[in-house]
């Protein structure tokens, strides 16, 4: 450590009245040009050490009049000044203080956001429906209404860092005497403590319950949709206030409709000869009992739609449609009577030895249905 043979005001290059303004901004030019990031020298380094010494001197008023009066201020450390630490290089360099004044955190910080799965049928995907849930949340502590002290008691101001919620230590370094800042181990940063906690949720301020909540499922929705419940998620720590709960929807599968977007797709089964002839069939729709209209010589694979008879559009009005897929069934067992009844009809058609056409596969039918659609 310099002397007191060492002329501060002379290391920072300014006069002895020099008001306190005029030394930090000597210092501040000086240390950005002296800095071992900058300059990486042993001489440099070595005059830098100087000049953070006369700096850590002459910012502290009393350091300042000892020094002036003939005293050694080195050997107090920070007696009752500001002395010198982290803030002052970041001062140095950046023109203002690096954390400093941040005070106590709040007890109450906001809590957590909530997920449940809520399995729904098709019938209330598709129309919305409103369900009552039991929800397991934390929620504010009913006997100390989210302080966390028992009652007729209060937390008190914390003795170690009188309220701050920070402590400060000084260390040694090339620097010189460095300060740094950390959360007060004894009330881990809050600035009071509580002697007495709550006996009912141990003096977190919340106390995990199960809960009625009524939730209204909009008409759309399909597995993996979310709801966002605002304010029903979990209440934070020390009574703060709650986050979010979302409801993911999962949709049961359907006994006989299958889901594609918002349109519903079936299968129905036809004899051979009801596909010929055309007939009108019973469907139990999500909208009740429709009739389906088959048209003579449908083919298997056809599709007949039902327009508007799918599922609510979640966003945007109108539904999606209902698409019936003809599957048509081919005998397999024929009674003698029946045998001779298709051999009949073969001869009356002239297909007792059909040629058949080959094509590649879903050729004949793509081409037929074109050909069908310009006549």
């Amino acid at each position: 450590m310099p002397t007191q043979n060492t002329d501060h005001y002379a290391t920072l290059g300014v006069a002895r009245d020099a008001s306190p303004d005029q030394i930090k901004k000597a210092y501040r030019r000086l240390a950005r040009e002296l800095h071992p990031d900058v300059n990486p020298d042993p001489e440099t380094q070595e005059r830098f050490k100087q000049v953070t010494a006369a700096y850590e001197v002459l910012a502290d008023p009393q350091k300042r009049e000892m020094y002036d009066l003939g005293g050694d201020p080195s050997a107090g450390g920070f007696p009752g000044g500001a002395g010198f630490g982290f803030n002052d290089i970041m001062d140095a360099f950046f023109g203002g203080a690096a954390g400093g004044g941040r005070g106590p955190r709040p007890r109450s910080r906001r809590g957590q956001d909530a997920l449940i799965r809520l399995e729904v049928d098709l019938a209330e995907a598709a129309f919305g429906a409103t369900r009552d849930l039991k929800v397991d949340t934390a929620v504010t502590c009913p006997t100390c209404h989210g302080g966390g002290a028992a009652p007729g008691t209060s937390p008190r101001t914390c003795d170690i860092c009188k309220g701050r919620g920070e402590v400060q230590q000084v260390a040694r370094s090339f620097l010189g005497q460095v300060m740094t800042s950390r959360p007060c181990p004894n009330c881990q940063g809050y600035g009071t403590v509580v002697p007495n906690p709550c006996g009912e949720c141990g003096g977190d301020g919340r106390v995990r319950t199960r809960r009625d909540l009524t939730v209204k499922i909009p008409a759309g929705v399909d597995t993996g949709t979310r709801i966002q419940l605002a304010g029903e998620g979990e209440v934070g720590p020390g009574g703060g206030p709650p986050g979010d709960l979302y409801i993911e929807v999962s949709e049961r599968p359907h006994p006989v409709f299958t889901r594609r977007g918002d349109d519903l797709h079936c299968t129905v089964k036809l004899p051979m000869t009801a596909a010929a002839l055309g007939t009108t069939l019973t469907l139990d729709t999500l909208d009740g009992t429709e009739d389906v209209e088959v048209r003579s010589g449908t083919q298997s694979g056809q599709v007949v739609t039902l327009h508007e008879r799918g599922v609510q559009h979640l966003r945007a009005p109108g539904r999606g449609d209902l698409h019936v897929h003809v599957d048509v069934q081919t005998p397999t067992r024929l009674d003698d009577e029946q045998e001779q009844l298709l051999r009949r009809l073969a001869q009356l058609r002239g297909e007792e030895t059909p040629s058949g056409q080959f094509g590649r596969e879903g050729e004949h039918g793509f081409f037929s249905r074109l050909r069908d659609a310009f006549r």
